[in-house]
């Protein structure tokens, strides 16, 4: 194709391949930064949605009467996108002994300030279990050793910021488990939906779900299982924690 320049030629350029190519890098890395400035970080102006993901967690100690829950909700940032993650938003204590009330209730109250204030917030962990208790710890079912009750609290807020990835385990084996546990639940989510498509009933489905699967109350089918450290039905959606 011949293009017939009508003006007088007053400069001209040699197009170089390296050229082209740093042109292309640069526009890439422009788009990337774009992309960058449109994630959504956790800060403490980010408003509180109207509903919130949580877990309760049981912390049955020698040193109470009555057991502790502990619930622990979390907000998903940049939900449906390459950038989504799950970050802890709010925690609570709840418990039918009343005599631990009022630093209970400051302590969830400072651990949720600290986790609205976004960055990292696993130093927290490291700072719970560091509590001793001067009256002496104790030996939590498993024959794990607690010295006090806060140091529990911080191993089930550990657990949790493992289960929602932001705490990454150093033992192999570990995130290696994780790894097929998560895989086993997005099979059985898959196998069901198949199924689902091929027409199968309800029975005939049952067998796609994984073995351990317990009863749900709202379905009655074995789908309920641990999602992301939560009792979550495979077959309607139904959730312990809401």
């Amino acid at each position: 194709m011949s293009v017939k320049i009508s003006r007088k030629i007053t400069a001209f350029e040699v197009v170089k391949p390296e050229d082209l190519a740093q042109q292309a890098a640069a526009a890439a890395a422009q788009d990337e930064a774009e992309d960058l400035a449109e994630v959504v970080h956790l800060h403490e102006r980010v408003e509180r949605p109207e509903t919130l993901e949580g877990t309760t967690y049981k912390i049955r100690s020698p040193l109470f009467e009555h057991a502790l829950y502990v619930t622990i909700n979390d907000i998903v940032l940049n939900q449906d996108t390459e950038h989504e993650t799950r970050r802890p938003f709010e925690i609570f204590i709840n418990s039918k002994n009343m005599e631990h009330f009022q630093w209970a209730v400051a302590l969830t109250r400072l651990m949720s300030a600290v986790f609205r204030k976004g960055g990292d917030v696993t130093f927290i962990v490291e700072e719970l279990k560091a509590v001793f208790d001067p009256r002496g710890g104790y030996y939590k079912s498993g024959g794990i050793y607690m010295p006090s009750v806060v140091a529990e609290l911080g191993l089930v807020v550990e657990d949790h910021m493992k289960q929602i990835g932001l705490i990454r385990s150093d033992d192999p084996a570990e995130r290696e488990a994780l790894r097929k546990k998560k895989q086993a639940l997005k099979d059985a989510v898959k196998a069901k939906a198949e199924a689902a498509e091929a027409g199968k009933s309800v029975e005939d489905a049952a067998d796609s779900y994984p073995p351990n699967a317990e009863l749900c109350h709202k379905c009655h089918t074995k789908a309920m299982v641990v999602l992301d450290g939560c009792q979550t039905c495979l077959s309607c959606g139904y959730s312990k924690c809401g």
